[in-house]
Formats: C-alpha cells, structure tokens, sequence
C-alpha cells in the first residue's frame, strides 16, 4: 500500500516538473517580448505608461519594433475614442459655464480630428514596406504628431482661471491620458523608422 502510495507521488511529481518546464518554456519567451517592450519603452517619455499599456500585447508584438509600433497606435486610438465618447457625456453636464461649454465643443472636434489622424497613420502603418518606406513612415509620423497638436490644442482651451476646476482637472486628466499615449506612439513609430532609414 504505502509502496503503491510511493509510486503515486513519484508519477505525480515527474508530471509536474515537466509541465513546470513546460511553463518555465513558454514563460522565457513571454518574458522575452516583455523585456523588448520595456527596453523599447525606456525611449519614450512616458516609460512607465508605455510598458502597462503595451506589456499585455506582448505575445502579438514579439520582438518586433513594426508590431510593437503597431499595437501603441492601437492602444493610443482605442484610448482617443473612449475620451471622444467620455467627453460627450461630460458635455452634457449641468452647470457649465458658456467659456467652458465653447472650450469642450473646441475639444470634441480636436479629439476627432485625433481620432482621424491616428486611424490614417494605422492604415498607412500597415502598407509601409519598400521604396517608399521614407515617403509612407513620414506621413505616419506627420499625422501622430499633428493628432499630439490636436491635444494640447485641447487642453489649452481649458487652461485658465475662469474654468471651473471640476470640469477643468477631469478633462485635463484625459486628455493628458491621450496625449502621453500618442507621445508613446509616437516615439516607437521613430525607433521603427530610425531602424530601416
């Protein structure tokens, strides 16, 4: 009986320690795109958001700077759009001021004209290949950077002493948001670039 017992737990352990290898395998790769993400992120002027915003797409991006640039326009568009859609509703809020009414109308429409720039940089980003890789990855980085102008555009409107302070910190604080993810996209769109000129 204990000898039986003996045998069970032998059998129970070696499966263990093979799938624990087994884990320790997969998880050596993993650790390999998510210390690629960190380095690459270490670039940017946001590191820290860079690496939480991108670290779960680790296993799409792999080691590459392309995917990598990639998967931060993604994430910095995703981002756009649920402000867009948040801005709205804070629009509608009750008590506003008419400055502050006209300064969240500005925002809106510079939140979609980001909204645009960063959808036309994911579709050029896809087609960049070739001869006109200078031409192609220019466009990309012109409209990111025009979409970075657009928030800040934004955020000014909202600077100053006559803006009521809730409305003001909640739609800085999004935009801020915004702006450090398109600023991360925008620095990895130039790793990649630098890396084929």
């Amino acid at each position: 009986m204990e000898n039986h017992f003996s045998k069970s737990i032998a059998s129970f352990l070696i499966v263990l320690a093979f799938s624990y290898s087994g884990c320790e395998a997969r998880a050596v790769g993993g650790s390999k795109s998510t210390e690629f993400i960190r380095t690459s992120c270490s670039t940017t002027i946001y590191p820290t958001l860079c690496y939480s915003s991108l670290s779960s797409h680790a296993s799409a991006i792999q080691q590459n700077p392309k995917l990598l640039a990639n998967a931060a326009l993604t994430v910095s568009l995703n981002t756009a759009v649920s402000t867009s859609a948040d801005m709205v509703k804070l629009s509608h809020r009750a008590g506003m001021t008419p400055r502050e009414v006209g300064a969240m109308r500005d925002c809106l429409e510079e939140l979609s004209d980001t909204v645009d720039q960063l959808r036309k940089s994911m579709a050029e980003m896809k087609q960049v290949k070739g001869s006109n890789f200078a031409m192609m990855i220019n466009d990309v980085q012109t409209w990111v950077s025009a979409a970075l102008t657009d928030e800040d555009t934004c955020m000014d409107g909202f600077a100053g002493k006559y803006m009521n302070g809730g409305v003001k910190t909640e739609v800085r604080a999004k935009i801020v948001n915004v702006a450090h993810m398109t600023s991360n996209a925008l620095a990895l769109i130039n790793n990649y670039a630098s890396l084929n000129a």
